[in-house]
């Protein structure tokens, strides 16, 4: 087998079947995930060990084959012929190697393109303050805070910072200048990039993922000293998210928190990814949007209250997970069972709904 040959056929392959991500394990078809479901090629070979050995090493340059080596996993991306770039994790799984490879496609679509709230275009004007975008692994986070960032740089002229784990979209500078920097090639890790990122004269900047209290504090901080940061967690809403972030300090820390997270959180966007009646998928989104109201809540420990003023505020352009899944019931986008499978009160779902 010519090893280059073939992952250019699977690679060619999964963009015209407009795949999500593509899985390279022993014993199993190479296999593409379309519509949030895995598929099998059949019409390929069925990889052993080496296949997926070559196929890895062939994806790593001899620096990251090293550093697999050493520590058994790497997170990468890898270009295909300026068609396309992956987000690549290899890894080992009962001493043999699986690759898992996201498509990242090569053009950012805006906010309309991808079917998200008209809302969200407010975080690409405001100039100081915390905005997270926040679901599951592989419900569109990056992509969502990628077309935000896009709309920044086609229309102020400001100085983007991201710090990524790696760099997924690549943006073409226009009024704004952009300085993408991935861990373990241009930082030897995120706390070292956010530490001197202040001193790097930005406007705006983007966390890939906030792993810990320090990332999560020195973001807080720089969104209080007149910056606009944006970043990403695993969360399943905006009440859940406030939390996390508190949780995550220790108990004497957290008044501070508050305050701060209160000042500074201008927006909360929580989506998920569901699959359409007609193929395809459709995010569903939970808006919340940083207000006097929402910073007292934040502040006085109610966090409980967030979901209702959430509900209650769609003037302002927020807007509740369930109203969001209802209205693509309603516009018969997605089915009933879907809307219920990732509804996080299916009962209030059905009500909304009149069943």
């Amino acid at each position: 087998m010519v090893y280059k040959d073939f992952l250019d056929e699977i690679f060619e392959k999964a963009l015209q079947r407009g795949s999500s991500d593509i899985h390279f394990s022993v014993g199993r078809y190479p296999t593409l995930r379309i519509d949030g479901a895995l598929v099998p090629m059949k019409g390929e070979k069925i990889l052993n060990k080496d296949d997926t050995q070559e196929l890895a090493f062939l994806i790593l340059g001899e620096e990251q084959k090293k550093r697999f080596l050493e520590n058994k996993e790497i997170d990468c991306s890898y270009e295909y012929k300026e068609k396309a770039r992956f987000r690549v994790n290899v890894f080992f799984q009962r001493g043999v190697i699986s690759v898992a490879l996201r498509l990242i496609p090569s053009r950012i679509r805006t906010i309309k393109e991808l079917n998200l709230p008209a809302s969200l275009h407010r975080f690409a004007k405001i100039e100081q303050g915390f905005v997270l975008c926040t679901g599951p692994a592989g419900h569109g986070k990056s992509t969502t805070l990628a077309a935000i960032l896009d709309e920044i740089n086609h229309q102020r002229e400001d100085h983007i910072i991201t710090i990524e784990d790696p760099i997924e979209y690549i943006f073409p500078p226009d009024k704004s200048i952009i300085d993408q920097r991935e861990v373990g090639r241009d930082t030897r890790g995120f706390h070292q990039a956010l530490r001197s990122v202040l001193r790097q004269d930005p406007d705006v900047i983007m966390v890939g993922e906030m792993r810990d209290y320090e990332s999560i504090a020195i973001s807080l901080t720089a969104a209080e000293t007149g910056h606009l940061v944006f970043s990403t967690l695993h969360t399943n809403s905006a009440a859940q998210t406030v939390d996390r972030i508190i949780d995550t300090f220790p108990p004497d820390h957290q008044i501070q928190i508050r305050a701060q997270l209160a000042s500074t959180l201008k927006g909360v966007i929580s989506q998920r990814l569901i699959r359409r009646r007609q193929g395809g998928r459709v995010p569903a989104c939970e808006i919340m949007l940083g207000n006097p109201a929402i910073a007292n809540i934040i502040r006085e420990r109610r966090t409980h209250e967030l979901d209702m003023v959430i509900s209650t505020s769609s003037e302002e352009g927020m807007i509740s997970l369930n109203d969001s899944l209802k209205n693509l019931v309603m516009q018969n986008e997605i089915s009933l069972d879907e809307a219920l499978r990732y509804s996080l009160n299916p009962k209030e779902l059905k009500l909304r709904l009149k069943m």
